[in-house]
């Protein structure tokens, strides 16, 4: 049960390249945007849809593998916990991201 307590299973298309950050030590951070999309109908009867934006971000084999077979619009699959984490921004204000970090990657079709 201890597997369930921050899990986030998603599936849609990636919103950029992956962006691949390669610290001094040579461990690669891989970043990307994953857009999901969910569809519904309103009250007129009118198909709509609506996509929401997550920030993925993946280290090692699964970095690896974004980088290696991912591209802007592909479609994919990942497994992963959420993360929060904040910062300083330029201006010196707190800023706050949550992200999903990817522990599997599921590629889909080409």
């Amino acid at each position: 049960m201890s597997n369930l307590k921050n899990r986030v299973q998603l599936i849609g298309n990636l919103g950029n390249d992956p962006e691949v950050v390669t610290f001094d030590s040579g461990k690669k951070l891989v970043k990307a945007s994953l857009a999901t999309n969910e569809t519904y109908k309103n009250k007129e009867g009118e198909k709509v849809t609506e996509t929401d934006w997550h920030n993925v971000v993946a280290w090692g084999k699964t970095g690896d593998l974004f980088e290696k077979f991912l591209s802007k619009g592909d479609q994919c699959g990942v497994v992963g916990k959420l993360k929060n984490r904040s910062y300083q921004g330029e201006n010196g204000e707190t800023k706050y991201v949550t992200e999903v970090v990817v522990d599997e990657l599921l590629l889909m079709g080409k």
